[in-house]
Order: C-alpha cells, then structure tokens, then sequence
C-alpha cells in the first residue's frame, strides 16, 4: 500500500521526488496520503466507472477532533500505518476534507452484502482501535458509503452529499457562471411572465370552459440533487385519469422497450389528454407556469426536465446524474434538439453535455432556438 502511494504522488502532486523526503516526519506523513483535492478527484472518476460497470466501491470516512491538534502527526501517521495494513493495494487512503477527515476509497468491492460490510468496518475499527489510545479512539467517528446503493441517493433533506462532495463543494461556494445563470433566470422569468400575461389569462379561460377541474396542474417532481418540488402546467388532463398508464409506459420506456419514434414521457393518443390539452402540449404552451418554478428557484431557464419519483426510481445510476449534476429547466438541449424523436438513453445523453458545455452564451442560444422548436411542434406528441 504504502509502496503504491508513493508512487502515485509525485504524479497527483506534478512535483520531483526528492530523495532527502524522509528527513521530515511531516513532509512524510503528506507524502504518505493524497492529499484533498487529488482525492475527491479520484472519488468522482471512481464514480465514473462504476456507472458504467455496475461494480460497487465503498468510501470509509475517519473523523477526529485531534486531528487539527499540534500532536495530530503521529496520530494519523498510526492510523495510516494501521488501516494500511488492513486494506488491499488497490484501495486508495488519503483526506476526503484535509485535516478533518481520513478518506478511504475500497474500489471495486463486487456486490456486498451486510455482513460483509460489517465485517469490513470491524476490521478497519479494531485496527484503530489497537493503534491509538481508548481515549483517542472515542473520539473518532467512523461512517461508510457503498455505490450504488439503491436507499442513498443525495438528496438536500437529508444531507447526504458523502458520495458527492465535488458536488456539494460547488453548490457551497457558487462560481461566478452560476451567479450569471440565475440572474439569468430572475430575469428571464420576470420578463417572461409579463410579455405573456394575456396568454397566461386566455389558456386558464380556456381551460376552466373545456372541462371540468383545477386551472393549474400541481405535481411533485425530482429537482437537483433528488429534493423533491411542486411542479405547476396548465392542466392539459381530465381531473379522473388513470396515472398507472404513464407509469407502465415510462417503465417500459427506460428499459429500452420503447422506441424513441413513439415519443419521451408522451404517449400516442393518451386518452387521458382533453382536446385542448393536446394543442397546449404540442406548442408546449402547458409549461408557461414553470416560469415561476424557476422564480422559486426549484428550475433554471435552460437544464434537464425533472423527472417524476416513480421515474427517478427506475433510473440506471448513470441516468441519476442528470438531477444530480443540473438544476432541472424549462427547456433545454433536448427541448430544441431531440425532443420526442430520441430515446431515452439519448436524451440523458444531451442532458449530461449540456453540463459539460453550460455557459452564458449556450443558454442564451438554447432560449433562442426554443419558440420555433415549441411553435412547430417538432417532434412533440
């Protein structure tokens, strides 16, 4: 283990190594780890593969008060030394958050189950526990994180960002470019909102007068990072539809059982679509309310469509990032690209290089294309 690391270093560090390094007992025990940015890194590419593999990994996180202490040196370099010895060489040590928590990264671990993951924390426990003094050791905090696992998803209710901090780092220090988006957003809503005021009044007229029911159709959906909102469209249904319909077609359509031709999230002849449902649906003109979800700051004016719950739960884990890694919007690559004409692998696809290639002017250019793609009705059901 300790043979890997120092070789791994120099490269995640881009310096020389130096041959006077064990002189110093700290420049050791750096030398020892990776260090904090280096590692998140490595979570985020294990992540990665593991997507696509299916292969579970396991993240065991050492916390400690004293680790920040001017006796913390040879603290950690006996833990280093002790969970070392209980690990493979494959398994990756170093600061998950520096001088606050000890990361260790178990990849491809197979699929576990509890007992051997109890067996696994036992072990890493008993090791520290033989390395450091029992008053010490009461003051460690030991947690675990297995990926995927069906019952973690990160979510902003629960806080479970463990898996995730390259995500959540982000969202806690917001770059100048999501400053211009949700400026973006405040005013393109507002504007949005005003110019289609008398728009706004007539489909709601129109609504009420065609049948029978609430103006506003009200639903929960998946935003960003798994919370849950309230999702508002003009109400394009009747009010005594069967939803078990769209649920059995979406189940089908994730698993590839449906090709993209029949449409995304839309079926052909829905019976549960009113007639002036299907004229707002097909110029997406249902949608006009989400402009004050983005308000609310549960959408942007340009990102992934947000998934129902029953849809999100049948995500394959490379299909969560497009929650994961964008708040959700009222139109996107998909939207001017794609619409009803891919399937649903496809539209993940364009979600997650939107999230590559988001900027100020590749919204701007999105928004643009969006009413011809709404007023020609490409592709749309």
């Amino acid at each position: 283990m300790a043979t890997q690391k120092r070789a791994l270093l120099p490269w995640i560090k881009n310096e020389p190594y130096e041959d006077d390094f064990a002189n110093s007992f700290e420049r050791r025990l750096e030398f020892a780890l990776i260090q904090e940015a280096a590692f998140v890194q490595m979570l985020r590419f294990e992540r990665r593969r593991t997507e696509r593999s299916g292969k579970q990994f396991m993240l065991v996180l050492i916390s400690g008060a004293d680790f920040r202490g001017e006796s913390s040196g040879m603290l950690i370099s006996n833990l280093v030394n002790a969970i070392s010895s209980t690990t493979r060489e494959t398994d990756v040590l170093g600061w998950y958050e520096r001088d606050v928590t000890l990361g260790l990264l178990m990849t491809e671990i197979g699929m576990v189950d509890p007992l051997t993951i109890n067996t696994i924390i036992e072990k890493i426990s008993v090791a520290a526990q033989t390395t450091v003094s029992p008053e010490k050791y009461r003051q460690l905090t030991l947690t675990y994180r297995v990926f995927p696992h069906d019952s973690s998803k990160p979510s902003d209710k629960d806080g479970d960002f463990v898996l995730y901090p390259d995500l959540s780092r982000r969202q806690a220090s917001p770059r100048k470019g999501q400053i211009v988006k949700r400026v973006l957003d405040i005013c393109g809503s507002l504007f949005a909102i005003l110019a289609f005021l008398p728009a706004f009044a007539i489909i709601a007229l129109l609504v009420k007068l065609t049948s029978n029911g609430p103006v506003l159709f009200c639903q929960k959906r998946v935003g960003r990072y798994g919370k849950e909102f309230q999702f508002y469209k003009f109400r394009t249904m009747s009010t005594d539809n069967d939803p078990r319909i769209h649920q059995e077609y979406v189940a089908k359509l994730i698993a590839g059982d449906i090709s993209g031709s029949t449409g995304i999230y839309k079926l052909v002849n829905d019976p549960r679509i009113t007639p002036l449902g299907r004229f707002l649906r097909k110029t997406s003109l249902d949608e006009l309310p989400q402009f004050f979800n983005v308000l609310k700051n549960d959408m942007s004016l340009v990102g992934p469509r947000p998934p129902l719950p029953y849809e999100f739960e049948r995500y394959q884990t490379w299909h969560k990032r497009r929650v994961l890694e964008l708040k959700p919007g009222l139109t996107g690559l998909w939207q001017v690209e794609g619409r009803s004409r891919t399937t649903f692998d496809e539209m993940v696809r364009m979600d997650l290089r939107y999230a590559i290639q988001q900027s100020f002017w590749f919204d701007l250019k999105i928004i643009l294309q969006t009413p011809s793609a709404m007023y020609s009705g490409r592709g749309a059901c």
